[in-house]
């Protein structure tokens, strides 16, 4: 049954020709695993012919051997009447004669089942060996089918992200971002600035009153008064 394993080889063959030309990878194992499928049914087949075949082989074997284990019992049984004086010894001897010749054609015949038997056995050994082989490729191809979906799946999203990146790339958007970004920090330096500013101008009323101090407000105070008093305010 050497046929499989060549078939399994030629299969195998053409579907990494077609993985390496970048055909449909999936399909082309998907295929793969479909044919291997087919040849596990075939060998299946085939395995469960000749399993049979060596059983029948063996019933008959079986068959014929107790049937020349009888003759040969006869063969005792007609000696011993004989010998008893129950039946004539030559005819005993006769009939003993013709069950012998029976017993020995049964013996070859169990030869050559037995010579079958085996044959036929060894045929079902080396047909379960492709069948095992067959099983075991089949579930590693179909193992690798999980992977190279997912591997695939994986590849495509990473493309999508890829072409997405892409096109905001050439979109400029990326440098749009880097203008608003310098744009909100002018404005950040431009509002410090202005607290700058602020605090400055505040500092300086302040610096004015410290260097004014009380003898200002006295003046001041000097000041309301004669206005008061022109005004005849008391």
């Amino acid at each position: 049954m050497n046929i499989f394993k060549r078939l399994f080889r030629i299969g195998q063959a053409e579907m990494h020709a077609a993985v390496d030309k970048m055909e449909n990878p999936i399909c082309m194992t998907e295929q793969g695993i479909r044919e291997m499928r087919e040849d596990l049914d075939k060998a299946m087949e085939a395995l469960a012919q000749v399993k049979a075949l060596a059983i029948r082989t063996r019933n008959d074997k079986n068959k014929k051997a107790s049937e020349a284990e009888d003759y040969e019992k006869k063969v005792v049984l007609l000696l011993s009447k004989a010998q008893k004086g129950e039946l004539d010894m030559a005819q005993a001897e006769r009939l003993a004669k013709e069950a012998l010749v029976l017993k020995d054609g049964l013996t070859k015949e169990v030869k050559v089942l037995e010579e079958q038997q085996l044959i036929h056995e060894k045929s079902a050994d080396e047909i379960q060996k492709n069948v095992d082989v067959l099983k075991f490729n089949i579930t590693k191809w179909e193992n690798e089918l999980k992977t190279l979906k997912s591997r695939v799946r994986v590849s495509k999203a990473t493309k999508e992200v890829n072409k997405q990146m892409a096109r905001i790339d050439s979109n400029s958007t990326i440098s749009m971002l880097e203008r608003m970004k310098e744009k909100v920090e002018e404005e950040e330096a431009l509002a410090e600035a202005y607290g700058n500013m602020a605090a400055q101008n505040t500092s300086l009323d302040d610096e004015i009153n410290k260097a004014i101090g009380d003898s200002g407000k006295e003046k001041v105070n000097q000041e309301l008064e004669e206005i008061k008093k022109r005004l005849g305010i008391e």
